[in-house]
């Protein structure tokens, strides 16, 4: 039986990044026997453009139908002006939620032939492998009370409310603790317990978590050291685990090790393995059609979704080695550029993957 999976393109790069995954996906189906249904919806400010809802009922059924969701990218300045429960980012929220796709895994890998592209010395991130687990269905971008009030001197004050129920940790901390039980067995999780009790009680329930599993390493770091120690000496880290605005902000840190944001994939599962599959790297308004934006990330969130989601493993790792082979032959994007490179565009680089799993 077909496997279904809904395409989001979204904004800005989006629609560009994702015609290239579909390129590798239709190669993968007609060459490789990938028996899969392709199916298109609408997220972020184009649904808005279009019907007026980030998140139109008819996207969000298709994705509870869907076996695994590819997303592009969503959001731009042209919606900052909506109120802030209109804009395009209030799409990819509400799926989430709907969806129960709790657990977002984004590693963090420096490729060897792009160990000179990251800012920091080669010997520092040469060989770097982490997987960083983000909860994300909960923390304080879903706490409630939230909002903007008048106080009675007249000030305005925002309020945002940081809150985990105790099985919200739990659950995102047996995906960390698996994870690290198929890599190197070392979790650290994020927090700042020394100043939030809603972390307070996050390491207390990872600390009885870790006794489910004995061969594994629990360390705990602040946020603020977490932050430091990844520019300082990242290969110290095999998994972490963090909350939602934690892992935000510490996944697009990690991700400038590597080299570009542009070449990291996320998987964004529920319970049952189910997934919505995106780059890090955002909509990239200001670079949106000029054939300039890497879809490695994008493509590499392909390999993810078949092997996560689909269970397909062998045709994820074909394209995993698709990768490697067009970054060996020296094809790059201006986000990966260097001197005697051989510099390619959005539409080259895809094709230049699609060459590469044809042979």
């Amino acid at each position: 039986m077909s496997k279904k999976v809904l395409i989001l393109s979204g904004d800005g790069i989006g629609p560009e990044i994702l015609a290239e995954a579909i390129k590798v996906l239709n190669v993968l189906s007609v060459d490789f026997g990938l028996d899969i249904d392709l199916d298109n919806g609408l997220i972020g400010g184009a649904a808005i453009d279009a019907v007026g809802n980030p998140l139109p009922d008819e996207t969000l059924d298709k994705a509870k139908e869907a076996d695994a969701i590819l997303l592009g990218a969503v959001g731009g300045p042209k919606w900052e002006p909506l109120d802030i429960a209109n804009r395009p980012e209030k799409g990819l929220l509400k799926i989430r939620s709907e969806l129960g796709l709790f657990a977002n895994l984004r590693p963090a890998l420096t490729a060897p032939q792009l160990v000179e592209a990251s800012a920091l010395k080669p010997e520092v991130v040469s060989g770097l492998d982490i997987m960083i687990v983000r909860e994300l269905t909960g923390g304080i971008y879903f706490g409630q009370p939230r909002g903007i009030r008048e106080l009675d001197n007249g000030e305005k004050e925002g309020f945002n409310t940081l809150v985990y129920s105790e099985s919200e940790i739990r659950r995102i901390g047996h995906v960390a603790f698996k994870a690290a039980m198929k890599r190197d067995r070392r979790v650290c999780s994020i927090d700042k317990a020394n100043v939030l009790e809603a972390t307070e009680l996050w390491r207390e329930v990872m600390i009885d978590i870790s006794k489910d599993y004995p061969e594994v390493e629990l360390t705990h770091m602040y946020v603020d050291n977490a932050a430091m120690q990844l520019v300082r000496t990242p290969k110290q880290f095999d998994v972490m685990v963090t909350t939602n605005m934690f892992g935000d902000i510490l996944s697009d840190l990690a991700s400038m090790l590597t080299g570009s944001i542009g070449m990291l994939p996320s998987a964004s599962l529920d319970k049952n393995g189910k997934g919505m599959y995106e780059p890090i790297h955002g909509s990239a308004p200001d670079i949106a059609g000029k054939n300039i934006a890497n879809p490695l990330a994008t493509i590499l969130s392909v390999a993810m979704m078949l092997r996560y989601s689909l269970a397909e493993a062998e045709q994820a790792n074909r394209v995993e080695k698709a990768v490697d082979v067009v970054l060996s032959a020296g094809y790059r994007t201006p986000d990966i550029t260097s001197t005697g490179m051989k510099n390619v565009g959005t539409i080259e680089m895809g094709d230049a993957v699609v060459a590469a799993l044809k042979g």
